[in-house]
């Protein structure tokens, strides 16, 4: 496994009985932390400053203006809200290197079966959402999507119920994501 930050390698042992608040590759991890951070120091102080200029453009209870910067604060501090939540004690885990099943941290990429368009699909399967890849959907191991990939083999037909009705699809190929 790569080296923890300090931040990881020190923290105090799980207590019993305690689940961890998420879990993540270190990569993930990484990339979770730099966006809190990013949220934290830059997205707080525009959401201010958006704020503070509707205030000025007068009568708030109709300034359009006031009540999107509003709720675009309320919207990123829940997501603070949950990335701190996911940070505070999460298992670090390694990107699986081989595989003959589909498994969380895998490139998936699967074709329709009931489309007459042929193009293939690639999504990132990951336990939560936050985790991203380049260029492709992140699709979460809890979703019914993901759940249907979730121990599939390459050229497995996969079905899975979506509020328009079954959905089906193969497994054309999957790949670890190294990050």
């Amino acid at each position: 496994m790569p080296e923890l930050p300090d931040e990881l390698r020190n923290r105090p042992p799980r207590a019993a009985g305690h689940e961890p608040t998420a879990t993540l590759t270190l990569d993930a991890y990484l990339r979770v932390k730099s966006e809190l951070e990013q949220l934290t120091t830059e997205g707080r102080p525009r959401v201010t400053e958006k704020i503070k200029a509707a205030r000025e453009l007068g009568d708030l209870s109709e300034n359009a203006e006031y009540h999107a910067a509003k709720e675009e604060q309320g919207l990123m501090e829940s997501k603070i809200r949950k990335l701190q939540h996911m940070l505070r004690d999460p298992e670090i885990v390694e990107a699986p290197e081989h595989s003959d099943e589909v498994a969380s941290g895998m490139l998936v990429t699967i074709r329709p079966l009931d489309d007459d368009d042929d193009d293939t699909e690639t999504y990132l399967l990951a336990e939560h959402a936050e985790e991203k890849a380049p260029g492709v959907r992140t699709v979460t191991t809890s979703s019914p999507l993901g759940l249907a990939l979730m121990g599939s083999t390459a050229q497995q037909e996969i079905t899975y119920e979506a509020p328009a009705g079954t959905v089906r699809y193969v497994v054309m190929d999957f790949e670890p994501f190294a990050g």
